[in-house]
């Protein structure tokens, strides 16, 4: 017996809510396995369907969860003829009024608006532009570190698998951050954005510029950005004061240590 109802709370990042069912009753648990696969995520408001069961400590939650809403698909159809049938109707005006001794004034009406929008796709371009070089803006920034790493190894030698953890860490991010594009393409489970920022702290932020540029993910939100370049900043700062003389009095015992096993 299936049950009808409301998704009433859900938690994208655990996986799992509520439905409360249009009978009346409690809320009953379902988590996001219940829900198999489909294309977008639960949301709350959701009409739904589902098989009430128990857990293995035997408490109710919902299994096989249906989605009551129509599909996107349906509904972009449904968008698309309506659209078509408003358009067929305008042009069966535009006859009539040209036909009426209008056509003059709708000509000179249609060079107008074919001049607006020549102006904006003239103007778009150049917005694209200034968003992509605004988004490329810190890629110089991998090159100007590789430099500074490069002349910190040559006056104070530094443990030979830093190189590589950069490197690995920033491979690391780049496939994370594609896996989260495709995600957000798909309407899948995304990674968490303090995810990211922690790789991107952990040495993982050439990759993640690389990322941003060359996939345009995650280069345009502001609040994303902002700790971005954060975390990009405490990386820095913290190769600075490790591996050049600020901190070397107070690091010289761990620094030998590393070094033997690094070398």
């Amino acid at each position: 017996m299936r049950v009808e109802g409301r998704i009433v709370q859900w938690d994208d990042a655990k996986g799992y809510g509520f439905i409360a069912p249009s009978s009346g009753g409690p809320k009953i648990f379902a988590h996001a396995r219940a829900f198999g696969l489909r294309p977008r995520r639960p949301f709350v408001g959701e009409r739904v369907s589902y098989e009430p069961g128990t857990d293995a400590q035997g408490k109710p939650r919902a299994l096989k969860v249906l989605s009551l809403e129509p599909k996107p698909q349906a509904a972009a159809t449904a968008g698309a003829a309506s659209s078509a049938a408003g358009g067929r109707s305008a042009k069966g005006r535009g006859a009539s009024s040209r036909a009426s001794g209008a056509g003059p004034r709708a000509s000179a009406g249609a060079a107008g608006a074919g001049g607006k929008p020549g102006a904006s796709s003239r103007s778009s371009p150049g917005s694209s532009s200034a968003s992509s070089s605004s988004s490329s803006g810190g890629v110089w920034l991998i090159p100007v570190f590789a430099s500074l790493v490069l002349l910190t190894h040559l006056a104070w030698p530094i443990p030979n698998g830093l190189w590589g953890l950069y490197m690995a860490m920033s491979l690391a991010t780049f496939i994370v951050y594609g896996l989260d594009k495709r995600a957000a393409r798909l309407g899948h489970w995304r990674v968490k954005e303090s995810t990211l920022h922690g790789l991107a702290l952990l040495c993982g932020w050439p990759g993640a510029l690389l990322a941003q540029q060359l996939l345009r993910h995650k280069s345009a939100k502001p609040r994303f950005r902002r700790v971005f370049w954060l975390s990009v900043s405490l990386n820095i700062l913290g190769f600075v004061l490790v591996f050049t003389p600020l901190l070397s009095p107070l690091l010289s015992p761990w620094m030998a240590q590393w070094r033997s096993i690094g070398g």
